[in-house]
């Protein structure tokens, strides 16, 4: 069985300032429980600059014409796989340690997700986030479009205009229940 190469691929570029913000994230962790403050040390001179490194390195995420797949790990590796027609929305996550660092988390939602499946994606520090997320939405809207047989500026304007005339039966029916009860 050959696999064939998609005919669109985005590999997405994580900043490296991940492993900093990593490293600082887990001693505060560790500040916050008991045993953990014995642990900081070792944390942040050896393991915790260690850790953040290989993890850093293992990171990959690419967006193909059908789908996007993310891998991630250490000692265990995980990668996942979201179809793009089941992506529903892509939004931005920054609290203040994120902002300091100029980052940003970019969640998934999918369509019928629960709370156990494993469709629950988060990506943190992508270069140029919103230049990604709207290459993921694009590709997924082509995607669309093309199992529906229309282009997506197609797809787009028909949607507008059936909008339009429905704001337009709207607005004649709120005249018409105006003129009657000036009546």
């Amino acid at each position: 069985m050959t696999q064939t190469e998609p005919a669109f691929s985005v590999k997405a570029q994580f900043n490296p300032i991940i492993r900093t913000y990593l490293l600082l994230y887990v001693a505060f962790i560790l500040l916050v429980t008991v045993i953990g403050i014995v642990l900081i040390p070792i944390w942040l001179l050896g393991a915790g600059q260690w850790w953040s490194s290989h993890y850093f390195r293992n990171l990959e995420c690419e967006l193909t014409d059908r789908s996007l797949r993310f891998q991630k790990g250490i000692l265990v590796h995980v990668e996942k796989t979201i179809p793009l027609e089941n992506i529903q929305d892509v939004t931005f996550v920054a609290g203040p340690l994120l902002r300091y660092f100029d980052l940003c988390i970019l969640k998934f939602e999918t369509a019928g997700q629960s709370p156990n499946q494993a469709h629950n994606m988060e990506l943190i520090g992508i270069i140029d986030a919103q230049n990604f997320r709207n290459q993921i939405l694009e590709q997924r809207q082509k995607l669309i479009a093309s199992r529906t047989g229309q282009k997506p500026a197609e797809t787009d304007q028909i949607l507008l205009a059936e909008m339009r005339d429905t704001l337009h039966d709207i607005r004649q029916l709120l005249r018409d229940n105006l003129k009657q009860t000036n009546a």
